[in-house]
């Protein structure tokens, strides 16, 4: 399966926020979508980052007061992009050696398309693995 078959099922709508936000409107924001990420962008298209829980964690963990920084100084600027046509096989194990539970979708210009998480990827996983399943079962117990 391709991402934009997974975007085609969940939609394409991306909540985006600027890098200049504090933190907390990002934590408003992250509640308000009940969303684990977002993408960081200043036009809603290109991608400054990406700024998730851990990242929130982790500037908690370091500063006292986090609620004064703004989104840029927590963000993950190295943000790892794939196109529509990726596999999601491929994405798995990418996300499961790099340690990240997001994946913004982007085409060839580099313009947001949409994101896809972890539990996407799992969710359309399971899918085809039960569509096999019902595959083989119809088979057996069909004789073809």
């Amino acid at each position: 399966m391709k991402l934009s078959a997974i975007l085609a099922l969940k939609g394409a709508t991306v909540v985006t926020i600027a890098p200049t936000a504090s933190v907390r409107d990002l934590l408003a924001e992250l509640t308000r979508h009940k969303v684990g990420a977002l993408v960081v962008s200043t036009d809603g298209s290109s991608i400054s980052g990406i700024v998730s829980e851990r990242d929130l964690v982790r500037a908690f963990a370091d500063h006292p007061d986090a609620y004064s920084l703004t989104v840029s100084e927590i963000m993950t600027s190295e943000v790892f992009v794939a196109p529509p046509d990726a596999h999601v096989d491929e994405l798995m194990q990418i996300m499961t050696d790099r340690r990240f539970r997001h994946i913004p979708v982007t085409d060839d210009a580099g313009s947001l398309l949409g994101i896809v998480s972890i539990g996407d990827i799992v969710k359309s996983r399971l899918g085809e693995l039960e569509s096999e399943k019902e595959a083989l079962l119809s088979y057996i117990t069909h004789g073809g």
